[in-house]
């Protein structure tokens, strides 16, 4: 799915992160919250696209105020590389690369954090970035980190949804099709609802794939 390019989302590691009772932790839920309204619920590329823009800001700033916090600099490349799918393609790799540095900083401050969503939006960004001249791809790179995000949580849900795309990317359809439906075994996240209903459809949708490709 390289033509999609940044389609993620972090896509990857939504509302994964631990709770906090402080003003960083409400700041993180408000972040959190706010990529999931954007990316389930805005309709139409307009109004998704002024969603994701107000956010970047949002996200810049909360990474800013707490550059040694990898959940703050973590959420800034998982906004950066969402929005990337936004733009335009002139800009997309300009917002790609801005999204990799914060993803790369986040792991030096701490690897687990987000319950290995680092690892797993890292493994998204180089799966759906275009390889050779045009960007910095790299499908063996997004297999290792994708193994490392696993290694840290083996059951949750984003780990297991961004591993089972690329699967069904590189044509491994049956594996594809026990990961993700491995995925869906992730305990509802009943106080997130709308990332949780749009996590899981995004899955669905995956699996259907999956099944019909693996008994073709």
């Amino acid at each position: 799915m390289k033509a999609r390019f940044l389609i993620l989302t972090a896509g990857a590691v939504a509302l994964s992160a631990p709770a906090f009772a402080d003003d960083f932790g409400d700041r993180l839920a408000a972040i959190q919250n706010e990529w999931a309204a954007a990316n389930y619920n805005a309709t139409g590329k307009s109004a998704r696209s002024d969603a994701f823009e107000a956010l970047v800001e949002h996200a810049t700033a909360f990474h800013a105020q707490y550059p040694d916090r990898a959940e703050a600099v973590a959420w800034d490349g998982i906004v950066l590389s969402t929005y990337a799918g936004e733009v335009g393609a002139m800009s997309a790799m300009k917002y790609a690369k801005a999204a990799r540095a914060a993803l790369e900083s986040a792991e030096k401050l701490d690897p687990t954090a987000l319950e290995g969503g680092i690892y797993a939006s890292l493994g998204a960004l180089y799966s759906k970035v275009p390889g050779g001249f045009m960007g910095f791809g790299d499908d063996e790179l997004a297999a290792r980190y994708f193994e490392k995000a696993l290694a840290v949580d083996p059951d949750n849900i984003d780990n297991n949804y961004f591993f089972g795309e690329f699967l069904l990317d590189q044509g491994h359809y049956a594996r594809a099709r026990t990961v993700l439906e491995h995925a869906l075994e992730a305990p509802v996240a009943a106080d997130r609802p709308v990332f949780d209903a749009g996590r899981r459809a995004e899955i669905r949708s995956l699996l259907a794939i999956a099944e019909r490709k693996s008994s073709s």
